[in-house]
């Protein structure tokens, strides 16, 4: 099996943004499994698909030709969608297609996939319990709520601190409580709580485990 370093926490822990400096400085490549449910969100609201219909969400998380590149691109069956994904509809509607079980497994199988070219750096909600449960290096990264709020409110100013906090807690009570793959930390995954802490500083705590479990790295720690 191809190295992976899984990254496992909820919204607003950076996850995406330390995932891809440890993928840079390791040589390994960064896949961000939320853009994937994201662009499936994208395409049903295209579709004027229904949100509880989960046959069809199924039908088009298998059908979706999904596309990560190194310069944080993503397409849609080709379409480049970068920018329209991270849009508030299509963040709230994401978080409802991954709790579809059928998604999930369509998803799943393609991440999965794409790990077989080489080593990578994979951040998600399921990554060390589910997508690759016997990956060596498992992450749960995690930040005290209000600096999670403060976080999206640089990436989000439009909304405002109060509407964010409701989004976040809500993304949290979703992801924790849905029946397919919940939010949870694996067991043998170690906790970082990145509240406080420069980027240099979560990302060395983060390589120390690295070291400590012998990786094929590419790059150098």
């Amino acid at each position: 099996m191809n190295e992976v370093i899984a990254i496992d926490g909820p919204a607003g822990a950076g996850k995406s943004t330390i995932a891809r400096r440890l993928a840079n400085t390791l040589g390994f490549t960064y896949i961000d499994t939320g853009a994937m449910y994201r662009a499936v969100a994208l395409w049903a609201i295209d579709q004027g698909v229904s949100l509880e219909d989960a046959a069809r969400l199924e039908q088009l998380a298998s059908d979706a030709e999904l596309g990560l590149d190194s310069e944080r691109r993503v397409f849609l069956n080709g379409r480049e969608v970068t920018q329209s994904i991270r849009t508030p509809e299509v963040s709230a509607a994401a978080s409802r297609v991954a709790a579809v079980a059928g998604v999930r497994a369509a998803l799943v199988s393609k991440q999965r996939a794409i790990a077989e070219s080489g080593g990578v750096v994979m951040e998600g909600r399921d990554i060390g319990t589910v997508v690759f449960p016997h990956a060596r290096v498992k992450i749960f990264l995690d930040a005290d709520v209000r600096e999670r709020v403060a976080r999206r409110s640089g990436e989000q100013p439009e909304i405002s601190t109060e509407d964010l906090a409701a989004q976040i807690a809500a993304r949290d009570a979703r992801d924790r409580g849905r029946a397919e793959s919940p939010l949870t930390q694996a067991e043998d995954a170690v906790y970082v709580d990145s509240t406080g802490l420069t980027l240099e500083e979560v990302e060395e705590k983060i390589l120390r485990v690295v070291r400590e479990r012998n990786l094929e790295l590419k790059g150098n720690t």
